[in-house]
């Protein structure tokens, strides 16, 4: 019998992913963190450092339990676009990502219950197409920016936007799947995975 698996995240996308391969948290518990980069911190280092802080923060509540959380970053080039906090900003955002490629930075960090723990990054190359205004406007008035990292969400009506990725899709998603899987199952985590057609 494993222990218990907590994902420290509010996310229902992380959420969801990890469902689709069988793996059923014991419990959601969102991390108490300010989310909020450092002035001296590149992208990378911010995406790693609040997965860490998440996890650990977690994990003092629930020391019985593997402690998964995540953290995701979107950059151009040194410049991180967090979610944006109006239909404005995201406007900004898009025409930033408008006809060049940006880099989606996935955090991830586990704390098993005895105390090991594994931090890892994933970074996954995203292409936008160039993008008319009235595309612009369209994908504002949907909403779907809203709580969007860089203010798109992949798996939804900004997939038309993309041409082409680089890396791992479920990182864009919210998750690298492939990764926290293999992170998990390297401290020794042994949860069930649903198999066949349901």
């Amino acid at each position: 019998m494993s222990a218990r698996l907590v994902l420290a995240s509010a996310s229902p996308r992380r959420l969801d992913l990890l469902t689709q391969i069988g793996l059923r948290p014991d419990a959601v518990v969102p991390a108490d963190i300010e989310e909020i980069p450092r002035t001296d911190e590149l992208p990378a280092q911010t995406a790693q450092r609040l997965a860490m802080e998440k996890a650990r923060a977690v994990a003092t509540q629930h020391r019985d339990a593997y402690v998964l959380a995540a953290d995701t970053v979107v950059a151009v080039g040194r410049r991180p676009l967090g979610k944006p906090d109006s239909v404005d900003a995201a406007r900004r955002f898009l025409k930033l990502l408008s006809g060049r490629r940006h880099r989606v930075l996935g955090g991830i960090s586990v704390v098993a219950p005895d105390g090991r723990v594994s931090d890892r990054l994933s970074t996954t190359i995203v292409r936008f197409k160039r993008l008319t205004e009235a595309e612009i406007t369209s994908y504002l008035d949907i909403g779907e920016w809203e709580g969007k990292a860089g203010g798109y969400a992949i798996q939804g009506h900004a997939s038309a936007f993309i041409p082409a990725i680089s890396g791992s899709y479920t990182n864009v998603v919210g998750l690298d799947l492939a990764m926290a899987g293999a992170m998990l199952t390297g401290l020794g985590y042994r949860g069930a995975t649903s198999g066949g057609a349901s």
